[in-house]
Parts: C-alpha cells; sequence; structure tokens
C-alpha cells in the first residue's frame, strides 16, 4: 500500500513539475533614445522557444524551464544583451545599444568561426536582412551591387553573374557561390545559377562575400572570390512571412511589361527538439531584348544591304556563307565578275528567344535537435528551382524549364559539422539559338540550293522571272523567296522541330542531366587546445557528366570524375588580443592532375585605447580545377568547335561528318594518286584537331602572303589548374566618426586558363609532307601542292577552341576605399570607390585573350534614413562606372560608362508586421549594356508588401 501511494506522489509531483511554467515579462528599449523596439526577439539561450516584442516593446514569454537560466534578446543593427531569469513572474527592462557602425556586425566565412568585421584578418563584405530590407535594388541579389569591389553581369532579368577582382564571364568558374554550405552551381553547364534557383529573399539570414583568393579554406575554385548565402533557422526564426511584388520593366526594345515575384515562408518549432521550415518563391516577367545588329566585322551595317558578308550581333543563320566566285560559275575569265562572300539570310535573336523569364523556387527542411539545444542540430534540407533565363556563352542560349535539385544531410554542433549533398540538373527544354535559326533555314532550303540560287539569280538566269541580273539585293530576294517568316505557322512549326531535336546538324536542343556528390566536414578544437583556435577539415567530390553526348563527349554512357582535398588552420591571439595570427594551409588532388597545397598567412593588429584601429595583410593561394567543360567539352558552337583537353577526351571527341567543298573529280584524282581516301563527307576526331592543326594566326598570315612557310604548327598542352597568389593589405577604423575601410590588393597568376585556337584541315597532313601533283587535272596551271593546302582552298577545315593554359605573365592590382557615417541627425551617407586594373606580357601565343572585362574605375554613393519620420525610411544609391572591353568567345567590344540611380521609399506598419516598398531602378532611363550582345538593361519600377518579415 505505502508503495502505491509513493508512486502515485512521484507521478502527481512529477507532472506538476512538467506542467510549472515560468513567466517573464519586460520591455526593450534603445539604450540611446530610451524608445521601445518593437519586433525585438526573445528567446531561451541555446533553446527555439521564445517571442516578439509587440507594437510597444513589450513582451511576456511562459516556458517550463526552471530559473535560473538565460534570456537573449536581440534586434538587427543592435548588440545582443543577456538577461539572467532567476525566478518566477520576473519582470526585466533591457536596453539594447545600437551597433556604432556595420564594423561591429558579425561575419562567419573570414576564418570559419565568429568575428566581428573589424576583426576580420581579410576584405570582406557583408549584407543582412536588415540591409535588403532597405536595399533600393528590385532583389537583395542586385543590392550585392551596391557592395565595395562587388560587380554584377546582367544576362537577363533572371540571370545575374556575381564577380569580385576581375576576369568576370557570366558563367563566372573563378568566382564561387556558396547557400548553406552548398555549392549553387549548374556541375554541367558550369554557371551558378544565382538569383533564377538559389535562396528565397525571405529567408536570406545574411550574405558575405569573400574577395579574391579563399582556396585555404575553401578549395577548388574559391579562386577569384566567394559568396556566402545563409538561410534563417527554423528554430530561431519562425513564423509565417508573405512577401508581394509587381511592377513593370521598361525597355525600348520590349516595351512597357508586368513582372511578378511571390515569395512565402514558413517556419515552426513543433518543440525544442523539432522544428521544420518550408519556402516558396515565383517570379514571371519579360526579359531584355537583345537588339544589337551591328555586324561582326565592320561594326556598322545592320542588314545585308550594302554588304553581302553581313554577320549580325544577334541576327543568327547568318554565320553560314560561302565565296561565290562569278567567274568560275559563268565560265568568264578571271577577274571579269570577280569573287564575292555571301552569307545567309539569318533571324533576330528576338524570333527564337521567348524572353519568358520565369523562376519557381521550393525549399523546405526538417530539423532536430536531440539535446533539446542547439548544441547538436541534424537538418535535412531539399531545395529545387526550375526557371526561364537566357545565358551567353559561345553562344545565346534560350534556358526553358532548366531545373536544379538539390538534398543535403548536415549534423552540426558549436564547433563541428559534417556534411553531405547531391545537386542535379536538368537542361529541359534549353536550346542553342544558332543553331535554331541555321537550322530552320535549312528546313526549307539546303544551304547548296540556296547559294546556287543565289549565284544564278545574280549572274540572270532569274531574268524570266523578272529579277534583275548582277543585283544582290535581288539575288537574295529570289534565293529567300522560300523563306519562313517569323510569325507564320509554318516558322513556329519549322521552330518547335528544330529546338526539340538534340542533333546539332538537324536541330539545336541540348541535353544535360548531370549530378554531383559532394561531402564536406569542419571541426574547431578551442574546447580541447588552448594555446590557438585550430580547425581541421575536409572535402570530397565526385561528378558524373550526362549530356548523352550533347555537350560532353559522353556518348558511350556518363563521364565521372572526383576531386578530394584536407585543410587545417590555427588561429592565435596575443599582446592583450590585439594581435591576430591566422595560418592555414589545404591540399588538394583532383583525379586528373596532381596534387595541389594552398596555403594562407594573415595577420591583424587592434591599434588604439578601444581597439577601434585594426590594420591587416595577408598572403593568400587559390587555384582552380579545370571545369567539366575544360575538360570534357567536345560541342560545334557554328562559329568554331570546343573541345576539351582531358587526354582521354582527345582520344574519344569525335563530329558529326562535315559536307566537303572539294569537288568530287578532284577528290577522286587525288585518292587515286596519292592513296588518300577524301569523299564527300569528313569526320574530325579528337586526335586530327589536336595533332595536326594549325594555329589560327599563322593561317591568317598565309592567306593574306600565300606563303605556306608562314603555317605554324599548333602545339597545345592538356589543360592544368591555375594558381594565384595574393597579398592584400587593409585598414578598418573610426576616425571622427566616420566608418573607414581600406583595402589594396596584388595577384599574380600562373598557368592562366584560356582557350586556345586552331584551324584543323579535314584532309592532309599540316606539316604539308603529303602532295599531289595537280597539272593533268588543272592543264598545268598548278602543280605539286600540298593536300593540306587543297583543303584550304575549298574552305575544308574547321575551326577548334581547345581549353589549355597560358604562359603569359598575368597579374591584377587595385584597391577598395569604403566610408559611411551619420550626417544631419541620423542618415546614412555611404560612399565607396573601387580601382581595378590588370597587366599581361611575355606570353608566345598571339590569339591569347585574358578578358579581365572589369571597369577601372567604380564609385558607389548611399543615402538614407530607416526612420525620416515614424515608421517611413528611403534609401538611394547612385553607381557610375567607366568603359572597359570585354573579351569573350561570344564577341569582343567596348561596354559604355554608365550612370544608375535605384531610389525606393518604404512604410512600416508595426500592428501588422508589413513594410510597404515603392522603387525603382535605373531611374534616370538610360539604357546600358553589361556585356556587347546581351539585352539592354532598361528601368525597373516595382512596389512591394512584405508581411511578417
Amino acid at each position: 500500500m505505502i508503495k502505491k501511494i509513493l508512486l502515485l506522489a512521484f507521478v502527481v509531483f512529477g507532472s506538476a513539475a512538467m506542467l510549472a511554467q515560468t513567466t517573464i515579462t519586460g520591455t526593450v528599449k534603445d539604450a540611446k533614445t530610451g524608445e521601445t523596439l518593437p519586433g525585438a526577439n526573445i528567446k531561451v539561450e541555446r533553446k527555439a522557444v521564445g517571442t516578439n516584442t509587440d507594437f510597444d516593446g513589450n513582451f511576456s514569454l511562459n516556458v517550463s524551464d526552471i530559473p535560473p537560466f538565460s534570456l537573449e534578446i536581440s534586434v538587427l543593427g543592435y548588440k545582443t544583451e543577456k538577461v539572467e531569469v532567476t525566478k518566477n513572474n520576473q519582470n526585466v527592462d533591457v536596453l539594447l545599444t545600437e551597433n556604432e557602425t556595420f564594423l561591429d556586425e558579425i561575419v562567419v566565412s573570414a576564418s570559419r568561426t565568429p568575428e566581428r568585421i573589424m576583426e576580420s584578418p581579410v576584405t570582406i563584405e557583408r549584407l543582412d536582412s536588415r540591409a535588403i530590407k532597405n536595399t533600393s535594388s528590385p532583389s537583395f541579389y542586385d543590392g550585392l551591387e551596391n557592395l565595395k569591389g562587388v560587380d554584377i553581369n546582367s544576362n537577363s532579368l533572371t540571370f545575374k553573374s556575381v564577380n569580385t577582382r576581375g576576369f568576370a564571364t557570366f558563367a563566372n568558374e573563378r568566382f564561387m557561390q556558396l547557400v548553406d554550405g552548398m555549392d549553387n552551381s549548374a556541375p554541367g553547364l558550369n554557371f551558378a545559377v544565382g538569383n533564377l534557383l538559389g535562396i528565397s529573399e525571405l529567408d536570406v539570414k545574411s550574405v558575405e562575400v569573400l574577395p579574391g583568393a579563399s582556396s585555404a579554406l575553401y578549395g577548388a575554385n574559391a579562386f577569384n572570390g566567394i559568396m556566402f548565402m545563409r538561410s534563417k533557422s527554423a528554430f530561431d526564426d519562425q513564423g509565417i512571412s508573405v512577401s508581394w511584388k509587381s511592377g513593370l520593366t521598361s525597355q525600348k526594345a520590349a516595351g512597357d511589361n508586368e513582372f511578378k515575384d511571390l515569395n512565402i515562408r514558413m517556419a515552426y518549432a513543433f518543440s525544442n527538439y523539432f522544428a521544420a521550415k518550408a519556402t516558396l518563391s515565383y517570379l514571371e516577367g519579360t526579359d531584355w531584348y537583345a537588339t544589337d545588329y551591328r555586324d561582326e566585322v565592320d561594326g556598322v551595317s545592320t542588314s545585308h544591304s550594302g554588304n553581302t558578308a553581313y554577320n549580325g550581333l544577334n541576327v543568327y543563320g547568318d554565320e553560314v556563307g560561302t565565296t561565290l566566285d562569278f567567274d568560275a560559275i559563268a565560265g568568264t575569265p578571271a577577274g571579269t565578275l570577280g569573287a564575292t562572300r555571301v552569307t545567309r539570310t539569318g533571324y533576330n535573336d528576338v524570333d527564337f528567344m521567348n524572353n519568358e523569364a520565369k523562376s519557381v523556387k521550393f525549399g523546405a527542411s526538417l530539423n532536430y535537435r536531440p539535446l533539446g539545444d542547439d548544441r547538436v542540430e541534424v537538418i535535412w534540407n531539399t531545395k529545387w528551382g526550375s526557371g526561364n533565363t537566357i545565358y551567353q556563352g559561345q553562344n545565346r542560349y534560350n534556358i526553358k524549364n532548366f531545373t536544379l535539385a538539390q538534398h543535403r544531410l548536415e549534423v552540426r554542433g558549436k564547433n563541428f559539422f559534417v556534411r553531405a549533398y547531391t545537386t542535379a540538373e536538368d537542361a529541359g527544354n534549353s536550346y542553342d539559338t544558332r543553331f535554331a535559326a541555321i537550322n530552320v533555314n535549312r528546313m526549307w532550303s539546303s544551304d547548296k540550293n540556296w547559294f546556287q540560287e543565289y549565284a544564278g539569280a545574280y549572274l540572270g538566269a532569274a531574268a524570266p522571272f523578272g529579277v534583275p541580273a548582277m543585283n544582290h539585293d535581288a539575288a537574295r530576294a529570289f534565293a529567300d523567296r522560300g523563306r519562313y517568316v517569323p510569325g507564320t505557322t509554318e516558322f513556329d512549326e519549322a521552330k518547335e522541330i528544330v529546338t526539340n531535336d538534340p542533333n546539332l546538324v538537324t536541330g539545336s536542343k541540348f541535353l544535360d542531366r548531370t549530378k554531383m556528390y559532394h561531402a564536406d566536414a569542419n571541426l574547431n578544437l578551442r574546447d580541447y587546445i588552448n594555446f590557438a583556435e585550430i580547425q581541421v577539415g575536409g572535402s570530397m567530390r565526385e561528378y558524373r557528366l550526362d549530356s548523352q553526348g550533347t555537350i560532353f563527349t559522353d556518348y558511350d554512357g556518363p563521364i565521372s570524375y572526383t576531386e578530394a582535398g584536407a585543410y587545417i588552420q590555427g588561429q592565435k591571439r596575443m599582446l592583450d588580443d590585439r594581435l591576430k595570427l591566422t595560418a592555414s594551409a589545404r591540399y588538394d588532388k583532383a583525379i586528373n592532375f596532381k596534387g595541389n597545397i594552398s596555403p594562407r598567412l594573415s595577420l591583424s593588429y587592434a591599434a588604439g585605447e578601444d581597439k577601434r584601429h585594426n590594420f591587416r595583410a595577408s598572403l593568400q593561394t587559390g587555384f582552380r580545377n579545370p571545369t567539366a567543360q575544360d575538360q570534357y567539352i567536345g560541342l560545334d558552337a557554328g562559329a568554331g568547335i570546343l573541345v576539351g583537353t582531358a587526354p582521354d577526351n582527345i582520344e574519344r571527341y569525335r563530329s558529326l561528318p562535315y559536307g566537303l567543298g572539294i569537288d568530287p573529280n578532284l577528290a577522286g584524282y587525288i585518292n587515286a594518286v596519292t592513296g588518300s581516301t577524301i569523299g564527300g563527307t569528313q569526320v574530325l576526331t579528337g586526335d586530327m584537331a589536336y595533332n595536326n592543326s594549325w594555329t589560327v594566326s599563322s593561317l591568317e598570315a598565309f592567306a593574306l602572303s600565300g606563303n605556306p612557310a608562314d603555317l605554324k604548327k599548333s602545339n597545345i598542352a592538356f589543360v592544368a589548374p591555375e594558381y594565384v597568389t595574393a597579398y592584400d593589405v587593409g585598414y578598418r577604423g573610426i576616425i571622427a566618426g566616420v566608418s573607414i575601410d581600406v583595402n589594396a590588393y596584388y595577384n599574380k597568376y600562373e598557368d592562366f586558363i584560356a582557350s586556345k585556337n586552331a584551324a584543323a584541315p579535314l584532309y592532309g597532313n599540316v606539316n604539308l609532307s603529303d602532295m599531289v601533283d595537280l597539272g593533268p587535272v588543272t592543264g598545268g596551271a598548278a602543280g605539286i601542292t600540298p593536300i593540306a593546302l587543297i583543303a584550304v582552298g575549298n574552305g575544308d577545315y574547321k575551326g577548334v577552341a581547345f581549353d589549355s593554359n597560358s604562359d603569359s605573365d598575368i597579374s591584377s592590382y587595385g584597391l577598395g576605399i569604403g566610408l559611411s557615417k551619420k550626417v544631419m541627425n541620423g542618415f546614412d551617407l555611404g560612399f565607396n570607390y573601387s580601382y581595378a586594373k590588370f597587366e599581361e606580357a611575355g606570353g608566345t601565343d598571339p590569339d591569347f585573350e585574358a578578358g579581365f572585362n572589369t571597369p577601372e574605375h567604380k564609385v558607389k554613393v548611399q543615402f538614407g534614413k530607416t526612420d525620416l519620420f515614424k515608421n517611413f525610411g528611403f534609401n538611394v544609391n547612385y553607381r557610375w562606372q567607366d568603359e572597359f572591353l570585354w573579351q569573350s568567345s561570344y564577341y569582343d567590344g567596348m561596354v559604355d560608362a554608365r550612370s544608375v540611380v535605384d531610389a525606393q521609399i518604404n512604410y512600416t506598419i508595426p500592428n501588422l508586421k508589413s513594410v510597404i516598398k515603392l522603387g525603382g531602378a535605373n531611374l534616370g532611363g538610360k539604357e546600358y549594356f553589361s556585356a556587347p550582345g546581351v539585352g539592354a538593361t532598361g528601368s525597373q519600377f516595382y512596389l512591394s508588401w512584405t508581411i511578417g518579415n
């Protein structure tokens, strides 16, 4: 009986203890002004239990914890405070101190450990959720361009490429982007999906940008810089948030078009152990039209009128051309009628680019804390996105229904994490617009037939049909009489067939279902080692390329290759924590390349009585492994063939059959005399292109001189990793109330990865060793002639671009100056200036182009106030940059200087937890280009309503 009574008492009192609650009430105020702070976060330390202050800055929190325990009180832009709870029904008054400067904000990426920006040993830029709220740009991603030293190049409305310190491309392989530790680049197509399929704006906790080399901690490809996007916690950032944004894009070519942007975020902690989060984003709009129709050669003409060889920059299909020798065709003496290069009539970019910008993003996570607090957390995270955009590489690509999926499992604690994830891409219905135009043209008239009709009409054969002779415009009109006109049923049906055909001989679609598998881990030993903070870690990655032979040479199945690395870092504070020394080293090995060691050494010193003057210096190294395309691409891009130079790729590559221009009778004669096997078509193999080709510059010299001695055999090495050694010095501090961040850098590159161009004859040896006597077939007009030169004379050769390494001495240097201050009773005024320059000398390849693609001078100014009056704020950003040269495989040309003004006003409705924002980008309306060939960026106006964020 006694045992039963004791058991009943234990159950009753135990249940009562479990149901017991502690109530804490209080008020949160600004320590300087005494004003209450609505929306402040109050939570139990290390747990997900918490609440927010109301409109008047008051809160009431009921928890099951038994005192004593600690509360954490935080607001963006203020220093976090801790309050000890010692009894039930305790009332607390909390005063939060606003960060004196952005230099007091906390960053993690610089050393893989939390530290103030002021103390960071390297240059770093940061954007948090408060800055996102105040940005004048249409999205947080666009707002990154206002950071010091950060460039954004716009492919389209939904595809923007972030870069630092030069050598920009739209793929931008030298700059890495991580979302919650996951590389968000498409593993096969080699470009970061950025704002197309990246993180939802409502879920962004912070964005940190490390300009310059970071391979010592982050491995291969953290070469020019790295960007970290961190999402909000399912435990710590609970609630439902909704954002609706709508407005107009305005461009002369496209007109005014509506765009819509919806974001939803939901997060809930079911207990101290379980939480979940989901995000959904949807964007649609009309992309910027590309309408640069200038001829790629003369840069002046915009049509075939007066230029029979016209090849417009945003016109496709007009790359197909030939030289018509009217004397040979008509049988007249040489020089009577002459010869003229003629190209086919092409189609405009807007005829094949649907310009329907769209992005759908979904993310979800399940979070488990086995100890009931943040000491250990297990995260399963899924991200999926699909969209339409435009990508400009060798050609311009209509990216349609492209999808990217990532799945991550991570276990993390205060001092460690272990993470594994996979990335899978699917090119969907994407296609190459150049090949789409070429093959639609060929559907209604073959190239051979079209040129025959053009030549015949020019020589008078179509005179009975009223076509005047010796008139190029009339000859073109006659040859084009069956042309499919954009907007007609015939054109639409042909376009549908071609863009769904992956065979580039007849179609334009490209397939890609490449996957990447990645695992990495980090351990901070600070709880076990006292003399310094030591971290160790490593990573491993596998690529599985799967394009079914449309991009890569995976004709017989997927291509797999792996990379792995490990690192160690030590950080030691000395001299009353004024001096901080950080040293790290990483070893990486890729299956196709030798191992590489990347060291880093940095030193920072906090001077002054209050340690508010921080001087820093660093020596860093970086390296970049050749991309999947550098190694394994095998793609005929129309204007040239792209071949990766992994040794097994050269062995594997083979083209589709090319039709030969040589006269069949002449080919038969050469075969009979020399034993050659020249036919009507020829397949170009990787071995032929790599081992039997000339340099392009020597072929051009031969074309001018006619002297075979000018021809030089190409000598291209297999592609290898490229390296950079980076020196960086800087100062951060506060002088007379002005926050100052200044840095200067110098980078020295080695084995810079670049494309090297060659010209490969489809028959004959480039050493001119195989010859034939043409006397018997030319009546003595020609004698013994190298067969390879016969190929050149008949246009039977192909331009091939190989990825290799330059022997040029390449360096870049620059500086950045950032100033900010509160002026005129609380207005925020910011200014930054960036200078960037590069030098190249000593190379032996005259065709080498470094592609620095960065303006030398950039100026950015910010002015605003978050509380101009109660609940009302505004922000204005101004950016200027000078003109610069853009070099790419698509086109080389100057990009004009530009000035851009963005602005926004916002109104907060505290009782609805809402912010309404009205803003615009490029308010001046002067359109500008990020690079030659892309659509001109016009103006964008928006109105947004955000609830609960």
